[in-house]
């Protein structure tokens, strides 16, 4: 009949277009800048110190080990997504265990974005008060030459911008490649120790292991280090979306594009903490830019590397904001219309809350370990490997398969890396003998 016509055709029509929207239109190479954007973020800053607490051999062995770990779980994301056709973390969570699970997604991801949120407002905590003082006494001296700042910009002038999905995103990672330039280039005009880096007050011998450099060491602090990696690597709640927008989707595709991203990250990653750590040895702090102050606070270059992230971290908290706006509504008022005054009151609550926490916990070393340790561990290792058993079918791999074998002691992996993380954050904290870190 007609009737019958015009509803296949209707069908046949929904699903073509179904299919081109699904499939997308970003290249290779935009992909590879957006998960490597989405990756990019302030734990950057934090990878020096947990360097100089590991020894620069074992940093890079547990590095390389969070990266291809990563990698993987990227692997078992694509291969669930690919059994159900679902390209969304919580609906992964959702096929799953059910409402349970799309909630504990949702949860887990809003905690860690709070976390990364909290992250950024702690970084203009503590540099944009060094900036003001900087300016203040930059103008203050009526002898100060211009020469030095036209010095240090035409240092810079190598440096380019990207674009990712806009430009708050785009200048967010060119900030960050700006960082690991300057990082480089100071390391070859700090002499050490400088006084033991601006104790210059102190008149007593320092000692000969300031200034080398260890390949192998453990302490206290020593416990962050997974956490922080593990809060530097994440980014696999936007694996799937940006396999939605890809061109020619497919797992194999979208596989490299990881690993292509992982590995220039981790490349970037290792170059930042050992230049900084080299500059610093174990005087290196928890935020790494921080630490220039005890050498020069009016250091020209520094101070423009500060103004740069600021304003990155600055743009870029909205941008997290949004993900966890938007999953506090689907949880607490799940399909209820857009409304500007409930839109606006969560977004009050979330900043004061987040300000609340920046506020009274005393080092950003605590939010990279607390975040690192619980969120980042169940986003990476967990939840994959979770979905990945219940949602490949065992017709198609047994629970006995090597494959599934795998997951399991992926997800297993990831628990021990929460308990023992957990565990020594909370004897260090106990024990009450840390070290003075970021001037707090």
């Amino acid at each position: 009949t007609s009737g019958g016509q015009r509803i296949l055709y209707r069908r046949i029509y929904r699903s073509v277009r179904d299919r081109n929207l699904f499939e997308g239109k970003t290249s290779f190479g935009m992909s590879v800048f957006n998960l490597s954007n989405a990756i990019m973020g302030s734990g950057i800053l934090g990878l020096s110190y947990a360097m100089s607490n590991t020894g620069i051999i074992l940093f890079l062995i547990l590095l390389t080990c969070i990266a291809c770990l990563s990698c993987y779980s990227i692997h078992l994301l694509l291969r669930s997504a690919g059994v159900v056709g679902i390209r969304a973390y919580e609906q992964l969570g959702l096929r799953a265990f059910g409402q349970t699970g799309k909630i504990l997604a949702g949860v887990t991801i809003t905690l860690h974005n709070i976390g990364a949120m909290s992250s950024y407002l702690f970084i203009v905590k503590y540099e944009l008060p060094l900036v003001i003082q900087t300016f203040l006494d930059f103008f203050s001296d009526n002898n100060q030459s211009c020469l030095p700042v036209l010095k240090h910009l035409h240092e810079l002038t190598f440096l380019h911008s990207a674009g990712y999905l806009g430009y708050t995103s785009g200048f967010s990672l060119s900030c960050m490649v700006f960082f690991l330039s300057a990082v480089i280039y100071k390391k070859f005009n700090i002499a050490c120790p400088l006084e033991a880096f601006g104790n210059s007050t102190v008149d007593t011998a320092i000692p000969e292991s300031t200034c080398t450099s260890k390949f192998f060491t453990i302490n206290q602090e020593t416990a962050y280090t997974i956490p922080i990696l593990a809060f530097a690597f994440v980014c696999h709640p936007e694996v799937l979306p940006i396999y939605t927008e890809l061109s020619n989707p497919t797992k194999r595709r979208m596989q490299n594009i990881g690993n292509v991203s992982i590995l220039g990250m981790f490349v970037m990653y290792f170059f930042t903490a050992v230049f900084g750590y080299l500059t610093f040895y174990e005087h290196t702090e928890a935020e790494l830019l921080h630490t220039y102050n005890e050498v020069d606070p009016l250091d020209t270059l520094i101070l423009c590397v500060r103004l740069a992230v600021l304003v990155a971290v600055t743009l870029t908290v909205p941008v997290v904001l949004f993900p966890i706006r938007r999953a506090l509504l689907q949880l607490l008022f799940p399909g209820k219309p857009f409304h500007w005054v409930r839109h606006i009151a969560i977004a009050v609550c979330l900043l004061f809350a987040v300000n609340l926490l920046v506020i009274f916990v005393p080092n950003i070393r605590d939010i990279f370990g607390i975040t690192g340790a619980t969120t980042a561990p169940t986003l990476i290792f967990i939840l994959p490997g979770l979905f990945y058993i219940r949602i490949v079918p065992k017709t198609q791999e047994p629970m006995n398969s090597r494959p599934k074998i795998q997951a399991a002691c992926f997800t297993s992996l990831g628990f021990i890396f929460m308990i023992m993380s957990l565990t020594f954050i909370g004897i260090d904290w106990t024990s009450g003998e840390k070290r003075n870190l970021g001037g707090h």
